[in-house]
């Protein structure tokens, strides 16, 4: 069963997605069976912070005892055959929050599109937060290019491996509602802070987590909200 796990938003390093990297810990121990089950962590979205990284590692090592490793796709340190020995080992890939536009784009032209795809299809657990959440849609609600200088938030296409339209920080985009709205979008994921949504062979499956997710949809001229 393919799953991907999409957390809206989260401190690592403070823990407040624990009860979200408990399970997502359990799906990779589960996947590697009694190997010790092997986490790669795609910090793209930051540049490739490696504090980044230590904090997924102090989680997923120290408290779940799953092996941690990194790929690094911004700055040239590791080559493609480098990296795509990683993502063959693999039993968890998890994609940290940043940058998204930023971070398919050097996906792109690092050539590892169809090493997540792939990875993917061998039923590799797919989780991230943030950027590393709204990628696997279809379409993306980010915040991209105020990190570069602009000047609103944007609806942008995702990767496509799950359908519709997400938003992450919902706790925090007050202004969803209405860009969502006035959108051609018929229906939306918002997802808060510390909640994750389950996904298996690309069908939602529910919500968990401290935070809040909501079904958006358009009825008559108004938005609808469902709590998931």
């Amino acid at each position: 069963m393919k799953r991907i796990i999409a957390v809206g938003g989260g401190e690592l390093k403070a823990k407040t997605t624990l009860e979200i990297d408990k399970y997502v810990s359990a799906l990779a121990k589960a996947r590697a069976g009694e190997k010790r089950a092997y986490a790669l962590f795609l910090g793209t979205a930051s540049h490739d912070s490696l504090p980044y990284f230590n904090s997924f590692r102090k989680i997923y090592t120290s408290v779940f005892d799953i092996k941690c490793d990194v790929a690094l796709t911004v700055y040239g340190e590791m080559d493609y055959a480098h990296i795509a020995e990683k993502f063959e080992k693999a039993d968890l890939i998890y994609v940290g929050g940043g940058d998204t536009l930023f971070m398919l784009e050097k996906w792109k032209e690092k050539g590892i599109l169809p090493l997540i795809k792939a990875a993917y299809e061998r039923e590799v657990i797919l989780a991230g937060v943030s950027a590393g959440a709204i990628c696997w849609f279809e379409d993306m609600y980010t915040d991209s290019e105020l990190m570069n200088g602009g000047d609103d938030y944007k609806f942008e296409k995702g990767l496509g491996y799950l359908g519709g339209l997400m938003t992450p920080h919902y706790n925090s985009r007050t202004e969803f509602d209405g860009a969502f709205a006035s959108s051609a979008f018929s229906s939306a994921y918002a997802v808060e802070d510390n909640c994750a949504l389950e996904f298996a062979d690309g069908k939602f499956l529910r919500a968990f987590g401290e935070g809040n997710a909501y079904f958006l949809k358009k009825e008559n001229g108004a938005v609808v909200k469902e709590k998931l």
